[in-house]
């Protein structure tokens, strides 16, 4: 199960090149060094999946759910009994910790292809009596070949979120991982191939977003897509889908706000912030970037914050005393640097971070940055209001309800926020009136796999997660039939 220099599509059960026979690198940040070859597709590739996946199809939405629940748990199963090979690659591919990708990556990855493969057992379908007249009842069926496309920051654990319930309620898929972080979907291609999943049922492109994405999301013949990325993306799978009237899921950026009151519990809500604010180096699209603080405990928790953030070890992936490890990419880091020096030209000050940090021996190239704290800056300016996906965090003082509400819904995303208070009615007002799909109270990231996940304005259509993703994936159709 060990990833190979040279990465291969999944096309009908085999491990092929791209058609073009062309490859780009693969990089490995925390070395910055290229490690492995990522295969060039196109439109032809896709191409020759979709017509595996249609091959496939009629066979495989007709399985019993029995079956079909068998072949999927033998996949998650082979991804469980080699978590340390799955968690060393995307380690590797992504740059963060290999503790992290350990404990909450890969296990993740094996639990939603578990959930999702457990939920078509007990997936029902509604029936309506017209009394003394007829009786309706509804079909949910596959809609047939499926685009999901996933991002870069939680390479395995959100392609299994996405392709996971369309396998699950009987449709093919063809699947799409983020080109910067390919390696562990492609180890998925080989244990699809180990738990014997039918040839055409799953086939995963590997490739560019503006070729082969942009081959997925325009074919005809596919009739839905599941994405997770960025806005901008976002917009033009959108422009490109929408006229052709393909069904949409798009969870998209978050600039997410971490809401924290005066009566708060200091010790669970600072310890639990510091989490929020820089995990995988904030380089989740549910990190609490803009934190606002009650003012009678804002000082406290500035200086607090500062002093914990500036204790965060920067380093190896696989040194066991690392918290964060490399950015994803040089030109990733490089992004964030440039909103750093953004914040200063705006008027806010940096209390800490915001360098990149030279490391000794084999990581000396690689992208490896101070996480930021800044204050100062008003609601209005670029570095509260645009997306930066790094480890940078604003602070800012509130003095009421009204005042923080207003700074909590006061950009065009809308995705997630985290509220800190002893007062659970506050709680209550807070999040009825917080533009966001999830609002968690004294916790973040506590995720239950049957509730609804996804975002609104700017941060995306539709929802994930438990019945929403089963609904998604499956087409209901109304029967009627009339009492003789």
């Amino acid at each position: 199960m060990s990833p190979d220099k040279y990465i291969k599509n999944y096309i009908n059960g085999a491990l092929v090149p791209a058609i073009s026979g062309e490859y780009f690198d693969n990089y490995n940040p925390a070395i910055g060094q290229v490690y492995s070859h990522i295969p060039d597709s196109d439109e032809k590739d896709v191409q020759l999946a979709i017509e595996a996946a249609e091959r496939a199809l009629p066979e495989w939405k007709k399985m019993e759910p029995a079956k079909r629940f068998r072949i999927l748990t033998r996949i998650a199963d082979i991804i469980e009994q080699n978590l340390d090979e799955f968690a060393k690659a995307e380690s590797i591919d992504s740059g963060k910790p290999f503790a992290m990708a350990r404990s909450v990556d890969i296990p993740r990855a094996h639990q939603n292809i578990r959930f999702f493969a457990t939920s078509l057992l007990h997936f029902s379908s509604e029936s309506h009596a017209m009394p003394n007249e007829a009786i309706n009842y509804t079909l949910r069926q596959p809609i047939g070949v499926v685009g999901c496309i996933s991002p870069w920051n939680l390479p395995l654990y959100l392609f299994t979120w996405k392709i996971a319930p369309a396998l699950a309620t009987g449709n093919c898929v063809i699947g799409k991982p983020s080109e910067m972080t390919p390696m562990t979907a492609y180890m998925l291609s080989k244990a699809c191939i180990e738990a014997g999943l039918p040839e055409g049922v799953l086939n995963i492109i590997h490739g560019f977003g503006a070729k082969t994405g942009q081959a997925i999301v325009e074919h005809p013949r596919i009739k839905a897509i599941s994405f997770t990325g960025g806005t901008e993306t976002g917009k033009k799978i959108i422009a490109t889908a929408g006229p052709m009237f393909k069904k949409l899921s798009l969870e998209l950026g978050g600039k997410n706000p971490n809401i924290i009151f005066a009566d708060c519990d200091f010790d669970e809500m600072m310890m639990t912030t510091l989490r929020s604010s820089f995990s995988n180096n904030g380089q989740i699209c549910l990190c609490g970037s803009r934190i606002y603080v009650e003012r009678a405990i804002y000082e406290k928790f500035r200086d607090e914050l500062v002093k914990r953030t500036q204790f965060l070890k920067i380093g190896d992936p696989f040194s066991t005393v690392t918290d964060l490890g490399a950015l994803v990419s040089k030109a990733h880091m490089e992004k964030v640097i440039s909103y750093l020096t953004l914040a200063e030209v705006e008027g806010g000050t940096i209390l800490c971070g915001g360098t990149p940090v030279k490391m000794k021996g084999e990581n000396a190239d690689g992208y490896f940055l101070r996480p930021s704290v800044i204050e100062g800056l008003t609601q209005d300016c670029k570095t509260i209001q645009e997306e930066i996906f790094g480890p940078v965090v604003t602070i800012t003082p509130f003095d009421t309800e009204e005042e923080v509400l207003g700074f909590a819904n006061g950009t065009n995303y809308g995705l997630s926020a985290t509220i800190w208070t002893k007062d659970i009615s506050k709680a209550n007002r807070m999040a009825e009136n917080i533009d966001a799909g999830i609002v968690w109270v004294n916790c973040w990231m506590v995720r239950d796999l049957r509730t609804p996940f996804g975002g609104v304005k700017n941060s995306g259509v539709g929802r994930e997660g438990g019945l929403e993703a089963m609904k998604f994936f499956t087409e209901p159709k109304n029967v009627c039939i009339k009492y003789s």
